[in-house]
C-alpha cells in the first residue's frame, strides 16, 4: 500500500486547508486528519478550534475498537492514537482505511459522526462472546484469522482484565477456551462494585448443556483435574505484613520491589556471588583504592549488605573513581567461599589511639601514636556467622600489617 494525501478544501496549498493522510505500516495503517493550518484560522478569527464532544466521542470509540483489532491480528507493538483541534490519529487495519477516509471526511466537512461509529462497530470484537461460560472451539476464519497461538495470547489478556481465567489451548486451526471466574476475583468485584460498574457474574453455577461438543484429547497430562471442583474458600485475618527483614529491607513492599528483595536478602544469608570475570587466586581477596574497578565496584556491592541491615547513611567503601593512593592506605579484605563473598573487613592505618582495657572495665588511658591498622567494619554472611569467619579477617589484617 502507497502513502496518500487527501485534500478536503478545495485551495489545496492554502494556510488552513484540512487533509487526510495515509501512513503505511507493516501492520496496520494510519489515518491521519491534519487540520493544523485550519485551527490557525479559526483562531485568528477568535473561533474556537476545539473538536465537539461528539466529533471526539466517535473518534475514541473508532479509535479503541481498532486498536483491538490490531492487537488480535497479532501486533505486539504501540499504537498512535492522537486526537486533538489540531490532529486526528485513527489506525486500521489496511482493509478498512478506505472506511477510515471517508469517515473521517464526513465528520469534518458535514459534521456527520455516523460514519466513524460505523467504523467502530465493523472493528468491534466479540470479545463478551468469547469469554463467554462455557467450553466452545473458536476456529481461524471463521471466528478470528490470525494464527491460533497469536490469538490464544491476546484472547488471555482480554480475559485478565475481565477478572477471568480462560483455561484455553491452541491447535492447528482453532482455540479452545473454557472462561471460568476464580473465587477471589468473584469476591473483589462484589466487595468492591464500584471499581467495576456493570460486571455481571454469568459463570458462577454455570452447567454446560448435555450434547456440547467436547474437547479432544491430545495428550500430556490428565485434563478436567479441577473442572466442577468446589472453589477455595477465602477468610479476613490480621496478618504480620509490615516491619523489617533481618537483612533491613521492609516487608510491605510492592511487587517489584519483592523482587529486589529477594536478591538481596540471598545475598545478605549467603553471600554476594563473585563476578566470573575475577580471577581469585586464593581465598581471601585484599583490595586497595588502586585496584582494578571491577574488584573496588564488588567491594562497594558487599559494602552495601551491612549498610543496608543497619541502616547505615553511607556505604563503608565509595572509592569507585580513578585509582588512587591514600595516606591511610584504605584497603577491604573479601573472603570467598562456594563462589559467593562472606566476609568483608574495611579497614585503614592510624596513628591516633587511646587504649581501653576492657578487662577490669577501666577509663580510657594514655594516647599512643604508634601506627596501627584500624577496623572501620567487619560483615559475615547469616549463614557463616558464629563460625570463626570474622576472626579468620581480623588475623588476615593482623599478619598483612605484621
Amino acid at each position: 500500500m502507497t502513502e496518500r494525501t487527501i485534500y478536503l478544501d478545495p485551495d489545496r496549498h492554502g494556510p488552513s486547508s484540512r487533509k487526510i493522510n495515509v501512513w503505511a505500516h507493516r501492520w496496520y495503517a494510519l489515518v491521519e486528519l491534519d487540520r493544523d493550518g485550519h485551527v490557525d484560522a479559526l483562531t485568528r478569527r477568535g473561533d474556537s478550534p476545539d473538536l465537539p464532544a461528539a466529533y471526539t466521542e466517535a473518534v475514541t470509540r473508532a479509535q479503541h475498537t481498532s486498536v483491538d483489532h490490531i492487537w488480535c491480528d497479532g501486533y505486539r507493538g504501540a499504537l498512535s492514537c492522537g486526537i486533538g483541534p489540531s490532529l486526528v490519529g485513527l489506525p486500521v487495519p489496511f482493509a478498512r482505511v478506505g472506511a477510515a477516509v471517508e469517515a473521517l471526511r464526513s465528520a469534518e466537512l458535514d459534521h456527520d459522526y455516523s460514519g466513524l461509529h460505523a467504523l467502530a462497530d465493523q472493528l468491534t470484537l466479540p470479545i463478551e462472546d468469547w469469554l463467554a461460560p462455557g467450553e466452545r472451539e473458536l476456529v481461524r476464519g471463521v471466528d478470528f484469522s490470525a494464527p491460533p497461538s497469536v490469538f490464544l495470547h491476546f484472547l488471555r489478556g482480554r480475559a485478565k482484565r475481565h477478572g477471568v481465567r480462560l483455561n484455553g489451548r491452541a491447535t492447528a486451526g482453532s482455540v479452545w477456551v473454557r472462561p471460568t471466574l476464580p473465587a477471589f476475583e468473584k469476591l473483589k468485584r462484589e466487595l468492591f462494585p464500584e471499581q467495576h460498574p456493570g460486571w455481571v457474574d454469568r459463570w458462577t453455577g454455570f452447567i454446560e448443556q448435555d450434547g456440547t461438543t467436547a474437547r479432544p484429547w491430545v495428550g500430556g497430562g490428565d485434563r478436567n483435574l479441577s473442572y466442577g471442583a468446589v472453589p477455595v474458600q477465602f477468610r479476613r485475618v490480621e496478618t504480620p505484613s509490615g516491619g523489617k527483614c533481618p537483612c533491613g529491607i521492609s516487608l510491605q513492599r510492592d511487587s517489584d520491589s519483592d523482587k529486589g528483595h529477594t536478591s538481596h536478602h540471598a545475598a545478605w544469608a549467603f553471600g554476594v556471588r563473585a563476578p566470573r570475570n575475577l580471577d581469585w587466586w586464593a581465598d581471601l581477596a585484599v583490595v586497595t583504592t588502586e585496584s582494578p574497578i571491577a574488584w573496588r565496584k564488588l567491594t562497594h556491592q558487599v559494602g552495601r549488605m551491612p549498610q543496608k541491615e543497619n541502616h547505615y547513611d553511607f556505604n563503608s567503601w565509595s572509592d569507585l573513581a580513578e585509582p588512587r593512593k591514600t595516606p591511610d592506605k584504605v584497603r577491604a579484605y573479601l573472603l570467598k567461599a562456594n563462589e559467593h563473598v562472606i566476609g568483608y573487613l574495611a579497614a585503614r592505618d592510624t596513628s591516633q589511639h587511646i587504649r581501653w582495657d576492657l578487662t577490669d572495665r577501666s577509663g580510657y588511658g594514655d594516647e599512643d601514636d604508634t601506627l596501627r591498622p584500624l577496623i572501620d567494619l567487619i560483615w559475615v554472611a547469616d549463614s557463616y556467622r558464629r563460625q570463626g569467619v570474622g576472626a579468620k579477617l581480623v588475623q588476615a589484617l593482623a599478619d598483612d600489617f605484621g
